[in-house]
């Protein structure tokens, strides 16, 4: 199954890992959904994380190779998103790995076939994840 529950670890996480894994979806995970996004570092540089992760996925945001895809992943995600009730950054991380996860499968004729792309998609997600929480201190 796709919904490896990523949400739940996120309010665990201090905002320095959220930041590390947002930073991580938009700049490299996003490129296996044709996103190559490149930040305006000038609008980001020295912003604390409660800063810097709003402002970093408003520029991704408004990257879209696909605009009516990324309009209905968008919505998609974002639903999803609002049913996990986090807050603060862990809702921006949340959104923003849905997000990317699910504008990555563009190949795939059959429904197992994009079921596949979107679970290799989540199980990276986590490896990431567990990856930056060990770095910080936080174990899962």
């Amino acid at each position: 199954m796709s919904d490896i529950a990523l949400h739940k670890y996120f309010p665990r996480l201090p905002e320095a890992a959220l930041q590390e894994f947002t930073e991580w979806c938009v700049l490299e995970q996003a490129k296996a959904a044709g996103c190559n996004f490149t930040p305006d570092r000038s609008k980001l540089n020295n912003l604390p994380p409660g800063e810097y992760i709003p402002k970093l996925v408003d520029q991704f945001m408004k990257v879209k190779p696909d605009p009516i895809k990324a309009g209905l992943v968008a919505a998609i995600a974002g639903k999803e998103a609002d049913k996990h009730a986090l807050s603060g950054l862990a809702i921006v991380a949340d959104f923003v790995s849905l997000y990317v996860k699910y504008l990555i499968p563009k190949d795939g004729d059959t429904p197992e076939q994009a079921e596949a792309v979107l679970t290799k998609a989540a199980q990276h997600q986590c490896e990431k994840l567990v990856e930056i929480g060990k770095k910080h201190g936080v174990e899962f």
